[in-house]
């Protein structure tokens, strides 16, 4: 890792010296160009300084360490070691946070889309149980949650939701959920008290720019209908509830949760983009699938990534091998201990990929 680093530094001492160089003062975007790649290498080579200046310190007290005879100035210096060898734990940590590239899209609001999987109305409840979950999370955060889209089942579950989440850097911290989820437990509509095994699928989808995907509307079939459910008189009587089919596709999304129909329009063809840059970045990503492959999996929908366990209150994420017996506090949104951990997995195999080219 240090190795990679000493070449950015490298970088940044010559972006330096060009930066004094008159001609290039005198190339206003010649100038600018090297002021913002500096300006990405800052906080790196920082810590890389800073971490070169506790190595050295580290070296130096050691040496006095040697040649010290008196037994509270070798308590001196031990504490001193302890404490700039933290310090330089904590450079570390920092470095490799910094110099694996980061995700454009992790700042993103995000669409969560849950489905149910095989089980029946078993797995309908558990995929209701995910969206409570993934609710739970995201308002602990003070991000706004929206129920998109819904189509719900007769016992308390859904056959597929849609959760709005809009937060800065919800995409960071919700993008590891994408794959199959998998339940282990007594199903409420099972009265002979057997363990069932049940799935949900879900789908973590960025919010991305019009830039990303532009969608031509004669693709699009557009219908007005009466919404549904809660909303009183007014929306019963308008037909503000938005049909919009992508042709080319066959996909096909509802929205009803906004007042207005352009509004509802308007979000579902931001959830058709979604779906059509998802399915692009997969196609893009089954061509390299055989390099990409690590702790963290490829985040296919077809990957069992996780179990919750109801009879050992356990819940195992597969791609990283981690597992919490505090069942109940996971599905009340405390999902931290397994974003971080996959985070860190995710940062180890990309700084892999950097140290083997």
């Amino acid at each position: 890792m240090l190795d990679q680093i000493a070449k950015v530094v490298a970088r940044y001492e010559e972006i330096e010296l060009h930066m004094t160089d008159p001609t290039v003062i005198a190339d206003y975007a010649r100038l600018t160009d090297l002021a913002q790649e500096r300006s990405e290498m800052e906080s790196l080579v920082a810590a890389y300084r800073e971490h070169a200046a506790v190595s050295k310190e580290i070296g130096e007290i050691r040496e006095l360490l040697a040649e010290e005879e008196d037994e509270d100035m070798q308590s001196f210096f031990h504490e001193e070691l302890e404490r700039l060898a933290q310090r330089q734990d904590e450079l570390e940590a920092v470095m490799r946070s910094l110099l694996v590239p980061k995700d454009p899209r992790d700042e993103r609001n995000v669409f969560i889309e849950i489905r149910a999987g095989a089980g029946g109305d078993e797995a309908g409840i558990f995929a209701a149980d995910l969206l409570r979950l993934y609710t739970r999370y995201a308002e602990a955060r003070n991000w706004k949650t929206e129920i998109i889209d819904e189509n719900s089942t007769g016992v308390g579950g859904y056959k597929e939701v849609i959760l709005s989440v809009k937060g800065k850097g919800a995409y960071s911290r919700f993008k590891f959920e994408s794959g199959v989820h998998r339940v282990q437990r007594v199903p409420v509509t099972e009265s002979q008290g057997r363990i069932h095994t049940s799935t949900a699928t879900v789908a973590v989808m960025p919010e991305i720019d019009d830039v990303d995907i532009t969608i031509d509307e004669r693709d699009l079939d557009i219908t007005s209908t009466f919404s549904s459910g809660p909303g009183g008189q007014h929306m019963q009587k308008n037909a503000t509830a938005a049909r919009v089919i992508h042709v080319p596709s066959g996909i096909m999304v509802k929205v009803q949760t906004e007042r207005s129909l352009t509004q509802n329009k308007r979000l579902a063809i931001a959830i058709i983009q979604a779906r059509l840059q998802e399915a692009a970045e997969e196609a893009q990503h089954a061509t390299v699938a055989a390099d990409r492959r690590a702790q963290v999996g490829t985040g296919d929908r077809s990957e069992k990534i996780r179990t919750y366990n109801y009879p050992q209150s356990r819940v195992t994420d597969h791609r990283i091998g981690y597992s919490s017996y505090n069942l109940a506090a996971v599905m009340d949104g405390e999902l931290d201990q397994f974003i971080d951990a996959l985070t860190i997995a995710d940062e180890a195999a990309k700084l892999a990929a950097l140290e083997n080219r």
